[in-house]
């Protein structure tokens, strides 16, 4: 794993319907976080050339390009090629269809970290046994390592798994293999007012960095702020205590 400073560690999700909104918070991050993160909303909306333009307008920042592929193996290795070709630093892709896929996504992948969803952070024990989960692996804890050991076998970069989840999965698949934990909220009333929306499994950013996680994935806690770029600095130190307290 290469070094990160707190900003570093800090993805902004561009969750936006449009390219210009998408860069206004681009222009007004840019040194504040390390990683901007595409998702479904706004590649749909706007295409490749969104993120040549993040690029061109913070060439320093990383670029996540969060489409969590997941058909057959050799559409998800043809579609992971052709996103890797954009010049991205990061791709997921789904773990629930098998080490197969996986492999074939790793072979295609090039320099492109490709990090696999676990279990989406919206999801909990509770919604298992209606997705048709065994029942051992109904414990979110369970299934996310099971689903990381697949990956870290195939060949991934990484995964994407919660707070509740990072600290089992670094103590048991190593410091170099990457972990992004979502589902974020920086105060007390964050996480209450998350415990009403579509996240489940939170954390602050002290104690998923504390616990592990190399990147945390923060978007309404900042986007939502008052002060965006106060925000942001604020989740930096929070980071900084944790690594300092870790040790790392």
């Amino acid at each position: 794993m290469e070094k990160l400073s707190p900003k570093d560690r800090i993805i902004f999700p561009l969750d936006l319907p449009s390219k210009d909104e998408a860069l206004g918070f681009v222009r007004l991050l840019k040194g504040h976080v390390g990683v901007f993160k595409v998702g479904l909303e706004l590649f749909v909306s706007s295409g490749p050339p969104v993120v040549e333009a993040i690029k061109k307008e913070a060439p320093e920042a990383k670029v996540f390009l969060d489409m969590k592929f997941h058909d057959i193996p050799e559409t998800v290795g043809r579609a992971v090629a052709s996103a890797a070709s954009l010049g991205v630093d990061f791709i997921t892709v789904h773990c629930d269809s098998g080490r197969g896929l996986l492999e074939a996504v790793a072979r295609r992948a090039g320099k492109v970290k490709v990090l696999g969803v676990t279990l989406l952070t919206s999801l909990s024990g509770n919604d298992l046994g209606d997705m048709g989960i065994a029942p051992e692996l109904r414990d979110p804890g369970a299934l996310v390592l099971h689903r990381a050991r697949i990956a870290k076998l195939a060949g991934l970069g990484g995964v994407v798994c919660s707070g509740l989840e990072v600290k089992k999965v670094k103590e048991t698949f190593g410091k170099n293999f990457i972990a992004v934990t979502p589902g974020i909220r920086f105060s007390t009333q964050d996480i209450g007012t998350a415990k009403k929306d579509d996240q489940k499994r939170i954390a602050s950013p002290y104690e998923a960095v504390r616990d592990g996680a190399d990147y945390i994935v923060v978007g309404r806690p900042i986007r939502d702020a008052s002060d965006p770029v106060e925000a942001a600095s604020l989740i930096a130190k929070e980071i900084e205590k944790a690594t300092s307290k870790a040790g790392w």
